[in-house]
């Protein structure tokens, strides 16, 4: 009979101890839930952003609604330039947010420490997502040695800035998209002279062109994707130093301004997608280039290559430490992913967003044809095409140091401190040292 009895109180303190850890699970799930992003204030391309948080705060809301017991949280009011400091603070106090937004110079840090979730199972698991929808250096540009540790969220690439005006006054037409190097330099030696009679050049073909944008557009690939060997004496660099040495003496030494392009006297500089998108339209166009008509183009293609553009783009990750790994891989697609979210981001930002479906849209059509009597020289699908074309700087570890002292050298050839003869090869030599490190 005690057994019995015995037997009934066992029973009945477990089936207590089962009822209360349920409802004690019950409860936690219930608990509100918090998420913390880490975003700045304003637009990441340094352009005029009327309602920074409009899109962030419209996705949270729509978040929220479809995830009751989660609260999502950000600090408002965090500067760009002051960003990089407070989130670095964040992980030194241990306190970093669940998902953050990345810059573009940061990412390499951060993937390279181990601070950001491998996203590759979370990818390949999902079966509602695809990253097929992306353009594929988009979508490369979250990848830290062949892993995925960032999404995509809002891209920006570099077109060529044409003052038509002043073109139309030299009696030259408007360059094609698919135009060459060979078609630039011809446009800068013919508008390049001095207008007013006083024996100094006052008008110029070129403004702010880089080397490594003369590069890209020729083929050619700086590193090997693994970082430890570069391509500085390759034929197309060469190609390419000689036709920047070209460009370069057109302007016979003299060393054109941001206030020669303002004033309307330089007939090309490099102009990214953002900066097209907020000086184009009215009202911003009025207050920026009112003495001359503009457009943008793709940039000139160079004899081994194409009109190809150096992509950047805005990642968000995923902390390493985050103990909210399935409802932080949600948010982040839904800033990422979510076709609404892209939407948004076509109509109240100034940058592309990354889902080819969006750009080509109809919506996108009718936002970029901001007058059509303007006769604009790009067009949803030239956009789109550029966006496919694109590529984005290879990411390692010392990347960053290594290209700092590759452009000092190469900038010594194009302005003629140091010959060309063999300088490539040499450069080559050391940064491939320094990479063994």
């Amino acid at each position: 009979m005690n057994l019995k009895f015995n037997r009934q109180k066992i029973f009945a303190a477990i089936i207590s101890a089962v009822l209360i850890l349920s409802a004690a699970i019950y409860f936690q799930n219930q608990q509100t839930k918090i998420l913390r992003v880490g975003i700045f204030a304003g637009s990441n391309w340094d352009v005029p952003q009327g309602e920074p948080y409009a899109i962030f705060d419209e996705l949270i809301k729509n978040f929220e609604t479809k995830y009751s017991n989660v609260k999502v949280e950000y600090i408002s009011g965090i500067k760009k330039e002051d960003y990089a400091e407070w989130l670095a603070e964040q992980f030194i106090k241990g306190a970093e947010p669940d998902i953050f937004f990345l810059l573009s110079d940061d990412f390499n840090l951060y993937a390279s420490k181990g601070a950001l979730m491998d996203l590759t199972d979370f990818i390949e698991d999902d079966e509602k997502f695809s990253a097929e929808v992306y353009y594929p250096a988009t979508f490369q540009y979250g990848q830290f040695e062949n892993k995925s540790y960032a999404l995509p969220c809002e891209s920006n690439l570099t077109f060529m800035f044409v003052n038509k005006t002043l073109l139309s006054r030299e009696g030259i037409s408007m360059p094609k998209n698919n135009w060459t190097w060979k078609d630039f330099l011809e446009i800068c030696r013919k508008v390049t002279r001095d207008t007013n009679g006083d024996g100094v050049i006052d008008q110029f073909g070129w403004y702010d062109y880089s080397w490594q944008e003369a590069a890209v557009s020729n083929g050619v690939t700086f590193f090997r994707d693994d970082g430890r060997a570069s391509y500085f004496a390759d034929s197309r660099m060469e190609e390419t130093v000689k036709f920047m040495i070209e460009l370069r003496n057109i302007h016979k030494g003299h060393e054109v301004t941001p206030k020669d392009f303002d004033m309307g006297r330089v007939a090309f500089r490099p102009f990214t997608f953002s900066e097209y998108r907020t000086y184009k339209p009215y009202p911003w166009r009025i207050k920026k280039y009112t003495s001359f008509e503009w457009d943008c183009i793709k940039m000139p293609a160079g004899p081994s290559g194409g009109n190809i553009s150096i992509l950047n783009t805005l990642l968000v990750g995923m902390s390493a430490r985050t103990k909210n790994k399935i409802l932080a891989w949600e948010l982040m697609k839904n800033i990422c992913y979510d076709k609404v979210t892209q939407q948004m981001i076509l109509k109240k930002s100034q940058a592309l967003p990354v889902r080819r479906d969006v750009v080509i849209s109809s919506e996108a059509q009718e936002i970029f044809s901001w007058d059509l009597a303007e006769n604009n020289a790009m067009t949803p699908k030239d956009i789109s095409d550029a966006m496919d074309n694109s590529i984005m700087p290879t990411k390692f570890r010392n990347y960053d140091a290594a290209m700092l002292y590759a452009d000092a050298e190469i900038l010594k050839i194009i302005d003629g401190t140091v010959p060309l003869n063999n300088s490539l090869n040499k450069l080559q030599k050391e940064i491939n040292a320094f990479l063994q490190y």
